[in-house]
Formats: C-alpha cells, structure tokens, sequence
C-alpha cells in the first residue's frame, strides 16, 4: 500500500528540517528523506555565524525573519543549540571598504537592522585584541553565532516529535510526477511513497534533484575550509570579519576559537571531502594577522563538508517555475546557516498557503534564465 502525505522533502539539513517542522505545525502530514544524518553535511560542518550583516539584499527579508526564530530556538525545538547573540564585527581594509560599510548600513536600515560604523580610535578602544592595521569597521550587535553541529537535529526531533515522518539513511533512488502530485521510490520497498507536494533542500546534490523533474540549473560544489584551536580564556566578543573576504572568526562559549578561509576540496559523487593543509596554514596566518594573540594558541582540528554553489552566489528557493507543487532550497553558496530556519517557514508557507509574507522574488530560480554567465558574489557579501 502507497503512504501519502501532503508533503514530502528531500534532504535533512536545517533548511529541509525546519520545513518539516514548519509544515507540521501547520497540520501538514510529512515525510522527510535524508539520504545520510540529518544536518551531516553542510548544515553541520559550517562555521556557525548568524549573521544579517554583509548579506545581499536578495537575502536580507530571509534573514531578518529567521533572526526572529533564532531568539526562540528554546521554545520551538527544545534547545538554544548554543545560540548567543555576540555581534559581528565586520573589519574594513581601506577607506573605499569604509564607504561600503556605510552603504550597506543604509540597507540594513531599510529592513529595520540596526548597525554601527566605528572609525579607527573607536575600533581599537573597543575592540583592542583586533590588530591596529583596519580602516574602521561596521558593528551588528543582534548578529551571533551557534553550534551548526546541533540545529538541524534539533529541527529534526522537534518535527519527529510533531508526527513527521523523519527518515534518515534513506536515500531516494526515483521521483517521477504523477496525477496526485510525486511519487519517490525508496529502497526496498515495493510501493512508492505519494506526496501531493515535493520540496527539494538535497544541497550540493539539489540542482540534479531539479534537472530530473525538468528544472534545469547550474550548482557548483565546494568545501569551505574550517579550524579550531584548543580552548582559550575569553578573547573574542563577536564574530569577525572582513570586507573581501579572507578570513572569518569566532570564540565559543567553552573557549575554542573557530576560524574558516579558503577551500579544501570535495567530491559530492563519492560523498567525500577533505581541509587542506596549505589552505589551514593560510587560514592561520590570517587569523593570527587580525588577531594578533592567537600567535601562540594550538591548533587541534580542521575539518570542511560538502556545499552546494551558485553562480551568482546566491541560493535557490521558492517554487518551480515549471512544475506545479514543486519546491526548491538549494545552492546556499557557504552562507546558509542563517538562513535555515526562516527557509523552511517559507517553504511550508508555499507549499501549504500558496504564498508567503518574506519577500523571496530575488532568489527564484528564472533569474538564471536572464544571465548569460556566472559572477561570483564575494566582498562585502562574504562572512
């Protein structure tokens, strides 16, 4: 006998989880497949910013809803995951970073996110470990950080807790459409499971999920390169980071700092991915270049995952723009996590109302339709 449900998601990092959760908390019947551990890959694996500043504006209605659930992780999924609000301090190089630092304070305003433009004296008094070297910085206290490690699992248990029906180790071998909606093959299992609506968050493997439903879009792959030292006295207020790029910090609440640059190298096909040993000492060599009193602190693991990327940098989501009931969250580009949990409201949203109230016109996938070739959206827009 075929189950059916109105929903079914494929893929179980955070933005598929809180889907489900989502889905279910609006009385949708759903099934979630994920084809390892749900949050194991770049949910998991990432640095564990939560940021709003330094996003494009495309992302900035996403990420001010999904600040709001962040401050509520508590009460929606049991646990904080480590959720503390520490700021971001994003550092500018030059005076031409400093004018873009206070553009970009404009846009926050306009989305009600609050930012301050420190100038070099201003800078060093408050902040004295970052090295005496930057323009000036620009200052979002509501930003923070959490442990990537935890929230897709929590989503995760919240939903199962809810009535979803959280498969992990189950990948899908077939998804054909049918008069109903979709049907997904799963292995061994004889009958197909029926969903009247499909939402597609496989990450780095989400542009093939497309292209066999007839969504046809280019996704990259690649593998941000992470490390972490042994724990330290407290140090680093906020997360840190630079116009351009380059290098991104952070200090847990146990005292280890984290600290990502660069790429390591990764094979979605074979599921693997590794850090490299020249990108981790570059890694370093910057950390230790913005804050000068990590010079002598052990480094005691590094690590990367496998992550989906988009031309223009920035993700997929929304609907089809070909196939009724179909749904797309893909392609996060390395500056997801944030994102995730207000993802997945969206996505309940139109998968059950039709509609949503966060404005996500700019991350459909017809844009690609219009663009004759790939940029690449890095400087003031990286962590």
């Amino acid at each position: 006998m075929t189950a059916s449900f109105d929903i079914a998601i494929v893929g179980g990092g955070l933005a598929g989880c809180a889907a489900a959760l989502h889905a279910r908390r609006m009385g949708a019947s759903v099934i979630l497949l994920e084809r390892g551990r749900c949050g194991a890959q770049a949910s998991g694996v990432n640095y564990g910013g939560v940021r709003q500043q330094g996003r494009h504006p495309a992302e900035l209605p996403l990420a001010r809803r999904s600040r709001a659930i962040w401050s509520n992780l508590q009460s929606l999924v049991g646990s904080d995951c480590e959720f503390r609000a520490t700021g971001h301090l994003k550092l500018a190089r030059n005076d031409a970073d400093m004018h873009d630092l206070a553009a970009h304070r404009e846009l926050l305003g306009c989305h009600e996110i609050h930012s301050e433009i420190l100038e070099p004296a201003e800078l060093r008094l408050r902040f004295p470990y970052v090295a005496p070297i930057y323009a000036g910085g620009s200052f979002c206290a509501e930003d923070g950080q959490a442990n990537p490690r935890l929230v897709a699992p929590a989503f995760a248990r919240a939903a199962r807790a809810l009535g979803a029906d959280i498969r992990e180790c189950c990948p899908v071998e077939e998804i054909r459409v049918s008069e109903r909606g979709f049907l997904l093959w799963l292995p061994g299992d004889l009958s197909p499971v029926s969903a009247q609506r499909l939402i597609n968050t496989a990450g780095a493997w989400g542009a093939a999920i497309a292209a066999s439903l007839g969504d046809q879009v280019e996704e990259a792959v690649m593998a941000p390169n992470m490390c972490v030292t042994e724990p330290i006295a407290p140090l680093i207020g906020p997360n840190l980071g630079i116009c351009g790029g380059g290098i991104y910090i952070r200090q847990t609440g146990q005292g280890s700092v984290v600290f990502g640059s660069g790429l390591g190298t990764a094979d979605r096909h074979q599921l693997k991915a590794r850090p490299l040993a020249e990108v981790t000492c570059e890694a370093a060599r910057l950390a230790i270049a913005m804050v000068p009193a990590l010079a002598n602190v052990l480094l005691v693991r590094t690590w990367t995952g496998i992550e989906g990327r988009m031309p223009d940098g920035l993700p997929v989501v929304g609907p089809s723009p070909r196939l009724d009931g179909l749904f797309h969250a893909f392609g996060f580009s390395g500056h997801g996590f944030q994102l995730g949990p207000a993802v997945g409201a969206v996505l309940a949203e139109l998968c059950l109302e039709g509609h949503s109230p966060t404005e996500i016109d700019g991350l459909s996938m017809s844009r690609f339709e219009k663009w004759p070739a790939a940029s690449d959206a890095a400087g003031l827009h990286s962590a």
